[in-house]
């Protein structure tokens, strides 16, 4: 069976795109957030950051001919802007602390 194949992969895969989605869509109103909901909005963007770097970890660690291709595919993007993906999730992580240091009293 391919990685691919796998129906648990499937799901977190698509839930992982869908949870970022509605992250990504939710992140549009941040500027209207109150402290509390601008600590839940940084807080939730950590953890899915947390699980797509393990879902590419298991990526990396795949024997399977397209898990390869697909972390390829992925390192070949980032290279056309200069970055590597851990430069890729630095930065994010970078983002979501300057976030947090920007709300008031946290």
């Amino acid at each position: 069976m391919g990685f691919f194949d796998s129906d648990v992969v499937q799901a977190e895969a698509k839930q992982l795109f869908e949870d970022y989605q509605a992250l990504v869509q939710l992140g549009g109103q941040y500027g209207k957030f109150d402290r509390d909901g601008k600590i839940m909005y940084i807080d939730r963007m950590e953890a899915l950051m947390e699980r797509y770097r393990i879902f590419m970890k298991r990526f990396e660690l795949s024997e399977d001919f397209m898990a390869r291709m697909s972390v390829e595919q992925l390192k070949t993007q980032l290279q056309q802007v200069g970055m590597t993906p851990q430069q890729m999730f630095d930065q994010m992580q970078a983002t979501l602390e300057r976030m947090k240091s920007e709300i008031p009293d946290l």
